[in-house]
């Protein structure tokens, strides 16, 4: 939740392999005979297992969000006007209006393999002051002004949604500072703080999760959305520990790293700077209805999903194909797709927006599911004819 680009909490681990779907992948192109594959494969209702037991009524409002942002495109305003002609539908009159104005297209990977991930990510909750003290310490910046966005389509067009940040050293265009510079007293950015917080590790997730809400000494809430990012590559904490041997695979998760983080407070330093991205904020209405995404809407809590736009078009449809955290229990269910993420890079690749507070931060730390997913795209939607 990121907003606009949040990282996703469970990509703090690099898992490898997923298990538990109920049908057998696709075999791989014959060796030698290498072939394109799309990664939206057309496919048919019946196909999407739990899609007649979902309510997709609860998934309207998070698709009207969307149309808020889309609406106004030219394969989604058919599809966007017939849906706010539609006021509260019930759930079949929804499944219906889904089935007749939509059509389903299977996700899979460059070799056609349709098994993939699912992780999750949460709205925390910090506490903070608007002035520092020896409590409240660390920073949350804004967007620093002497960051330097380059739009790399502007001069290659096939580099289209790539950007380049750095910032300008006498006539050379360099990285920008990373997170040991700009959290080692570097002074970089002197006067960009929004607020204060007294905990590094809870910062660092604030940065992981992409937004949340920070608790004012003396009253009040701030909430913060993602505002824009160092450029540099995002790395694995939870990785670096298991790595190193410091925390078993199965307990590399966001609170088995907080565990680790206060048994280990002289190792804290280094092993936050493993990871040299940094994330940027500014400060959002108090009244937002929720976090926003990268899609520029606010998130809804259980119904929203962070995605690789590249493979999937932001404000789409998704029905995935998944489990509950830590169990069996089939999650099958439409969402949204309204965010993005550092660490969701692939097409069969998903960050589950859990919401706020407790039961949202236990079941977002916990998921990392198999999974499979559908996208769904207006009937007239311009794809390439071999995907169609």
């Amino acid at each position: 939740m990121h907003a606009g680009r949040r990282f996703a909490l469970a990509a703090l681990l690099a898992v490898a392999g997923c298990a538990g779907l109920e049908d057998k992948p696709p075999a791989k192109p014959p060796v030698g005979k290498p072939a394109i594959v799309q990664p939206l494969q057309r496919a048919a209702w019946n196909e999407l297992p739990g899609w007649q037991d979902d309510d997709p009524s609860l998934a309207w409002e998070a698709l009207l969000r969307s149309c808020d942002a889309i609406g106004s495109r030219i394969d989604w305003r058919e599809v966007c006007a017939a849906a706010r002609a539609l006021a509260n539908p019930d759930r079949e009159g929804t499944r219906k209006f889904f089935e007749t104005h939509f059509k389903p297209y299977r996700v899979v990977d460059k070799d056609g393999y349709d098994a993939g991930l699912v992780t999750g990510y949460y709205e925390p909750l910090l506490r903070g002051s608007l002035t520092p003290d020896y409590r409240f310490r660390y920073a949350v910046y804004g967007v620093p002004e002497d960051l330097l966005v380059i739009d790399l389509a502007d001069l290659y067009p096939e580099l289209a949604g790539k950007r380049l940040r750095g910032r300008v050293e006498g006539r050379r265009v360099v990285p920008y500072y990373d997170r040991s510079e700009i959290e080692g007293g570097y002074g970089a950015l002197a006067g960009r703080e929004l607020v204060w917080v007294d905990d590094p590790v809870e910062l660092f997730f604030l940065q992981i999760q992409g937004s949340g809400r920070v608790v004012l000494e003396g009253g009040g809430v701030l909430r913060l959305g993602y505002a824009d990012q160092n450029g540099h590559p995002y790395r694995s904490i939870g990785r670096r520990l298991v790595d190193q041997g410091d925390l078993p695979l199965e307990r590399a998760s966001m609170e088995g790293i907080k565990a680790w983080a206060r048994k280990n407070p002289g190792k804290l330093r280094e092993l936050l700077d493993h990871n040299a991205s940094y994330v940027f904020f500014r400060e959002l209405p108090a009244d937002s209805p929720g976090p926003i995404g990268a899609l520029g809407v606010p998130l809804t809590p259980r119904r929203s999903l962070a995605v690789d736009r590249s493979v999937v078009p932001l404000g789409a449809p998704v029905f995935i194909a998944t489990t509950f955290p830590l169990t069996d229990q089939p999650l099958n269910r439409l969402m949204l797709a309204q965010d993005t993420g550092g660490a969701i890079r692939g097409a069969v690749r998903a960050d589950f927006f859990w919401g706020f507070g407790e039961d949202a931060a236990r079941e977002a730390g916990r998921m990392k599911q198999p999974l499979r997913m559908w996208v769904l795209l207006p009937r007239d939607y311009a794809l390439p004819a071999s995907s169609r």
